[in-house]
């Protein structure tokens, strides 16, 4: 394996000129370092690095997004906890600023934990609390079995080693499927169309959400990740059938480690059967349920702050932390 370096690595030049020390905490919440590192295979790719202010054993946290998102996700979750804590958010290969690769057979929760490793690597951080959303909580298991010692606890964000067919189903009938939207109004509707379980949205919220989705290429919404990743996906007779990648034995490898699962109410991918199978194999388990919400729960509602911010306190600091 060769030592990633650090290629290029600047403030948020949205901020320049603010005073961002622990004088100033609030303008300190919006600041991030644009990092960028090259993984095991060559490819250049990107992550947020947020400071935290100040002393402290606060462990950082490390954040995985679901299958075709991005660091953009875990800006505000970033905002709320970065003068405390440092929080690190990564945009897989494919994805947001990260480059695409010609060989799309890497888009594998396998090859982005490797990237993630090797981006902590490059950061000199050496043990993380992984807040996983989806995808990333696949990866964090995958973790938990092959990189125990990164691993110093994982907030599962809608997703166990489990995944519920008609969930799949649901995301394979539009991810890479629907035309591009023809305007933002377009894309926020387009994606009320295909996240149900978020009835109690404000237009407000699902114009954020299209923000998050899409990147803005001459003012247009342009999706924000390499179209070939639509080839990975199982095909509908595998997810019918069941032939699906069984991850109990890497959830298992978590038994020593905290974890807390968040599960949005009318989550189609994570049920309420499934935690409770995760809870009969790890009986310390912490778990919440987060109303009005699909797949998945955004990490600002209160029962998600609430919940976050009791693991954090319980098990967020570590004498040996990086």
């Amino acid at each position: 394996m060769t030592q990633s370096e650090v290629l290029a690595e600047e403030t948020n030049p949205a901020l320049d000129g603010f005073n961002i020390g622990p004088d100033n905490p609030a303008v300190h919440k919006s600041i991030w370092h644009d990092v960028t590192f090259t993984s095991q295979d060559g490819l250049r790719l990107y992550a947020r690095d947020y400071p935290k202010v100040g002393g402290g054993g606060e462990v950082p946290i490390l954040c995985l997004a679901g299958l075709t998102r991005n660091s953009k996700d875990f800006h505000d979750f970033a905002a709320k906890h970065a003068p405390r804590r440092r929080i690190i958010a990564m945009d897989y290969r494919g994805r947001g600023r990260s480059e695409h690769t010609k060989k799309w057979t890497t888009y594998s929760p396998l090859e982005e934990m490797k990237d993630a490793v090797t981006l902590l690597t490059v950061l000199g951080v050496h043990r993380v609390i992984v807040l996983g959303t989806s995808r990333g909580g696949l990866i964090a298991m995958l973790m938990a079995a092959l990189s125990p010692t990164v691993l110093h606890g994982v907030i599962l964000n809608d997703v166990g080693p489990e995944i519920e067919p008609r969930g799949l189903l649901r995301l394979k009938g539009y991810i890479g499927q629907i035309p591009e939207p023809k305007s933002w109004e377009d894309a926020a509707h387009m994606l009320s169309q295909t996240n149900k379980g978020f009835e109690n949205l404000s237009d407000a919220q699902w114009m954020a959400w299209a923000k998050r989705t899409y990147c803005s290429v001459n003012g247009m919404p342009v999706a924000d990740y390499d179209p070939n990743l639509t080839k990975t996906f199982p095909s509908h007779e595998d997810i019918m059938e069941g032939r699906l990648v069984n991850l109990w034995p890497q959830f298992k490898a978590l038994s020593r480690n905290p974890v807390l699962v968040l599960r949005g109410e009318h989550s189609d991918l994570l049920t309420d059967e499934t935690v409770e199978k995760m809870r009969d194999m790890k009986p310390d388990l912490l778990s919440q349920v987060i109303p009005d919400r699909g797949h998945v729960p955004f990490l600002d509602e209160p029962e998600s702050e609430a919940a976050i911010d009791e693991f954090l306190l319980r098990f967020g600091t570590d004498e040996d932390h990086a």
